[in-house]
C-alpha cells in the first residue's frame, strides 16, 4: 500500500535525501507560495459578503494548499538514493535447512513454505537485477545449485544463524555484497550469537533481511525449558532437581514429570500446569542411589495432540562419588546428642563422623578415628590438620577452652576452606560458654547473647518455617502437606538456648514455640567459601526416645543435616565446566580451581586433565593459569562425538601432589533443535534492525527486490528518483479541491 501512493519502498525515503530537480531557486518557489497565499487571501475577503464568520478562512486555506501542492510538482521534487546497479553485485540468500524447519501446518513444512516463497516471482525479480548465490545453512553453510529437492540437504541437526551469516560475510570481502537474505524461523540454538558476534555482523555494513517462517506461538505445547540438579551428591542422599515448564497457559490440565536413571524409574510427580502462567517452576525430589555415574532423564508426558514432543525431556549427569566426607564433632561432657547422632550415620558409608571427647582436663575420647595417631593431642592445632576435616560440630564446650589460635583457624576453616561449621547448644555452648566474644562469633548466623541464663530447660514444640518448608534437611516426606504433618507430630523437646538478632544472610529452617514467640532452632548463613549453622538445642535424641522404636524420622533428619554439611564441600581440586549436557555443541571449556593444604591459591602448579570419551583413545590436556582468577586453570578441548566423557584433573606443586578431581558430562546430538519450536521473530527483527535490513513475513515478500536495490553496500550509484507523479501527490491535490467543492455546496455558494 505504502509503494501505491509514493511510488517506492518506506526504505528508499529512510536512506534517500529530498532534492529538487527542476532547475528553479527554492526561494522563488517560496516567494510565490507567499505571492499565491497573498492573492487568494484578498480574493477571499473580496467575497466574505456571500461567506460569513470564519468560512471565507477554511476556503482560504483550501485553494493556498492546492495551489502550493500544484507549484512543489512544478519543481519536480526527487529522492537522491544510493542504488545498487544492476547486474552488478551479489545478493547471498541464506536457506534455514536444520531440523525445526521440517516442522510445518497445513501439510507442509517449514521449508516447503519458505522455498514456495521464494520460487518464482521473487527469485525471478532477484536474478534480474543481481547475481544471486543459494546457500543452505544448518550447522554451517553451503553452496546450492537451485532450491529444488534433490538440491536440497538433509535436515541439519543444529541452527547456527549467526556463525553462518557471518562465514558467508568474512567469505565475501572480495565481492559486490549488495544484501543478504536470511530465511528461517530464528532458532539459533548454539546459544553463541552474542553481542561479539552481531557487532562483527554490523562490521561489516551489509544490509541483512531476514524472513520469518512458521508460527510464533505453538498450540498445546508444553516444553521442559530447563532441569537445575546439583552435579555431584553424596551417596543414597536426597536430591531436588528445580524444572521450568513452558506451555501455552490457555487452561487448567496436567502433566505427569517422570525422573529416570537408564530404565529404572527414580521418581514421578503429577503436576498441575496453572492458566496465564505459561513459564513455571517445579520440584522433584530422588535419591542419589549407589556410588557411580546417574544418566538421568526428565520428561514430561506429552499432552493429547502435541506437535512437538521432542522438548519434553532433558537428560542431565549426576556424579555420586566414593569418597568419604569427614566431620569432627568435639563436645565438652557426656551426652545424649552424640549417641543418637552417631546411630542416625553409622550405616552411611559416605559420611566419616569421628568424634572428640572431653573426659576431663587434657584427656579425650576418640571415635572413629583412622589412626592412633589422630588427634592424640586433642583438637588439631595446624590449619592443614583441621583443614583434612569437610565439617567441623562443636557442641557444649566453653570458648576459653581454644587458644586465640585455633579460633582464628576454625573461622579459615570456614571462609577460606570452605569447611561447614555447625554449632550444638548446651550448658556450655554458645553465648553461655563465651562464643559471642569469640573470633568465631563473626561466622555465625546469629549474635550470642552472652553471660547465664541462655540454656533453658523447658519442653517446646518445634515447627517448620517458610524456608524450612523447602530444605532438604527437613525433609521428611516428598508431599510438601504430609512433611508438614510429620513435623507437627514431632515431640517436644527438653531444652533450647536463646539466640540474638539474626545476621542479614541468615535462613531458619526450624523454630520452636515458646508462648507467643517463634524462636530460631536451625539457622545457617553462608560465610566466604563455606557456611555456618546453629541447631539451639541439645535434646533432640528425645524424638528418637519418645516415637516409636520403627519411626525414622529423627535419624533421617540427621543424616540429612549432616549430609547438609560436608555436599558442598570442596576439595583442594576443584574440576568444573559450564554444563554437564552439551546438546549439539562440541566445545568444552574446562575449569579448575587449585589450592594448597592451606587452601591458599596455588598459582604456580602443573595442572593436566585426561579426557577419556566413551569410546575412543584418551586425550591429556594442558591447563593453563587464568589472567583473571589466582589459582584458576582453564582449558578447552572438543567432544566430537555423542557420548559420556570423564575428565580427570591432577595437580602438583613441585614434587608434592595437591589433589585430584574428576567430572562427567555428556555430548549429544539433535537435540537443542526441538527447544523453542516456535518462530523466533524478536531474534530476525533484531539481526535487520541493527544491520539495515528489514524483517518480512512470507506474504510480503513481493516486494522485497524492490527494497534491496537501496543498499550502500556493494556496488552503488547515485540516483534521482522522481516524486512529483506520485499518486500521493494527485490524491492530495483531489482530496484539496474536493473538500472545497464539498464545503461550498454545503455553504450553498458553489
Amino acid at each position: 500500500m505504502f509503494e501505491f501512493f509514493f511510488k517506492y519502498p518506506l526504505t528508499a525515503f529512510g536512506k534517500g535525501r529530498f532534492v529538487f530537480a527542476g532547475g528553479w531557486p527554492l526561494w522563488l518557489l517560496l516567494v510565490l507560495v507567499a505571492a499565491a497565499g497573498a492573492g487568494l487571501w484578498w480574493h477571499a475577503r473580496r467575497s466574505s459578503s456571500r461567506l460569513q464568520g470564519r468560512r471565507p478562512a477554511a476556503v482560504w486555506a483550501l485553494q493556498w494548499a492546492a495551489v502550493a501542492l500544484a507549484l512543489l510538482m512544478l519543481w519536480q521534487p526527487g529522492l537522491a538514493v544510493q542504488s545498487l546497479k544492476n547486474r552488478q553485485n551479489v545478493v547471498a540468500v541464506l536457506l534455514d535447512t536444520s531440523r525445526s524447519m521440517a516442522l510445518g501446518a497445513g501439510g507442509r513444512s517449514r521449508l516447503q513454505q519458505a522455498v514456495a516463497a521464494l520460487q518464482g516471482p521473487v527469485l525471478d525479480e532477484l536474478e534480474k537485477k543481481f547475481r544471486v548465490r543459494l546457500y543452505a545453512f544448518a550447522g554451517y553453510a553451503d553452496r546450492l545449485e537451485s532450491l529444488a529437492d534433490e538440491h536440497l540437504p538433509a535436515p541439519g541437526t543444529s541452527s547456527r544463524i549467526g556463525e553462518s551469516l557471518a562465514n558467508i560475510l568474512r567469505e565475501s570481502t572480495a565481492v559486490p555484497l549488495g544484501a543478504v537474505l536470511v530465511v528461517s524461523d530464528g532458532a539459533d540454538n548454539t546459544g553463541r550469537f552474542d553481542r561479539k558476534l552481531m557487532a562483527e555482523i554490523r562490521r561489516r555494513k551489509v544490509p541483512v533481511h531476514t524472513v520469518g517462517v512458521g508460527r510464533e506461538e505453538i498450540p498445546n505445547d508444553i516444553e521442559l525449558a530447563d532441569v537445575v540438579v546439583a552435579a555431584k551428591a553424596l551417596p543414597n542422599s536426597r536430591v531436588s532437581a528445580q524444572l521450568t515448564i513452558r506451555h501455552d497457559g490457555s487452561g487448567e490440565r496436567t502433566t505427569r514429570i517422570s525422573v529416570k536413571d537408564g530404565p529404572a524409574v527414580l521418581a514421578t510427580k503429577e503436576v498441575a500446569l496453572r492458566p496465564n502462567e505459561p513459564i513455571q517452576g517445579e520440584w522433584i525430589d530422588f535419591s542419589a542411589g549407589d556410588p557411580g555415574i546417574r544418566n538421568l532423564s526428565f520428561s514430561l508426558e506429552p499432552a493429547p495432540d502435541e506437535e512437538v514432543t521432542g522438548n519434553n525431556s532433558r537428560r542431565r549427569v549426576i556424579d555420586v562419588p566414593r569418597r568419604r566426607r569427614r566431620i569432627l564433632y568435639v563436645e565438652g561432657e557426656p551426652r545424649w546428642e552424640y549417641k543418637f547422632m552417631r546411630r542416625a550415620v553409622a550405616g552411611d558409608a559416605s559420611i566419616q563422623l569421628v568424634g572428640l571427647l572431653r573426659t576431663s582436663t587434657n584427656k579425650y575420647y576418640r571415635q572413629g578415628v583412622d589412626t592412633a595417631e589422630d588427634l592424640e593431642q586433642g583438637f588439631p592445632e595446624e590449619p592443614e590438620e583441621l583443614f583434612a576435616y569437610d565439617a567441623l560440630m562443636i557442641g557444649s564446650f566453653e570458648a576459653a577452652f581454644f587458644t586465640p589460635k585455633q579460633q582464628e583457624t576454625i573461622k579459615r576453616f570456614v571462609s577460606r576452606r570452605g569447611g561447614s561449621l555447625m554449632m550444638i547448644a548446651g550448658p556450655n555452648g554458645l553465648g553461655q560458654g563465651g562464643w559471642n566474644a569469640s573470633e568465631v562469633a563473626d561466622v555465625l548466623p546469629a549474635a550470642l547473647p552472652g553471660g547465664e541464663g541462655s540454656f533453658v530447660r523447658e519442653k517446646v514444640a518445634v515447627e517448620l518455617t517458610a524456608q524450612g518448608r523447602e530444605s532438604l534437611i527437613c525433609r521428611l516426606a516428598s508431599d510438601p502437606e504430609e512433611n508438614a504433618g510429620l513435623w507437627s507430630e514431632m515431640p517436644r523437646l527438653a531444652d533450647y538456648q536463646r539466640l540474638g538478632a539474626l545476621k542479614p544472610a541468615a535462613v531458619t529452617l526450624l523454630n520452636v514455640r515458646v508462648g507467643p514467640q517463634a524462636l530460631p532452632l536451625l539457622v545457617r548463613q553462608n560465610y566466604g567459601r563455606g557456611r555456618a549453622v546453629i541447631f539451639a538445642t541439645g535434646g533432640s535424641w528425645r524424638w528418637k526416645m519418645n516415637l516409636p522404636s520403627d519411626d525414622d524420622r529423627h535419624h533421617t533428619y540427621w543424616r540429612q543435616l549432616l549430609r547438609s554439611l560436608v555436599a558442598d564441600t570442596q576439595g583442594t581440586v576443584l574440576l568444573s565446566s559450564d554444563r554437564t549436557i552439551y546438546a549439539d555443541e562440541p566445545r568444552v571449556h574446562l575449569r579448575a580451581e587449585v589450592r594448597t593444604k592451606t587452601y591458599e591459591a596455588a598459582n604456580n602448579a602443573i595442572v593436566t586433565a585426561v579426557v577419556t570419551p566413551e569410546s575412543g583413545e584418551a586425550a591429556t590436556l594442558d591447563m593453563h593459569p587464568s589472567p583473571n582468577e589466582a589459582g584458576v586453570y582453564e582449558a578447552e578441548f572438543t567432544a566430537a562425538a555423542a557420548g559420556a566423557y570423564r575428565v580427570e584433573t591432577t595437580a602438583r606443586l613441585g614434587e608434592q601432589r595437591l589433589g585430584a578431581d574428576t567430572l562427567h558430562l555428556r555430548r549429544e546430538d539433535g537435540v537443542a533443535e526441538d527447544f523453542h519450536p516456535e518462530q523466533n521473530r524478536e531474534l530476525l527483527a533484531r539481526l535487520a534492525e541493527q544491520t539495515g535490513g528489514r524483517y518480512w513475513s512470507l506474504d510480503e515478500l513481493a516486494g522485497l527486490p524492490a527494497e534491496i536495490r537501496f543498499s550502500e553496500a556493494g556496488i552503488a550509484s547515485r540516483e534521482i528518483l522522481d516524486l512529483w507523479d506520485m499518486p500521493a501527490f494527485f490524491f492530495l491535490l483531489f482530496l484539496l479541491r474536493g473538500g472545497e467543492w464539498l464545503l461550498r455546496r454545503k455553504w450553498g455558494v458553489v
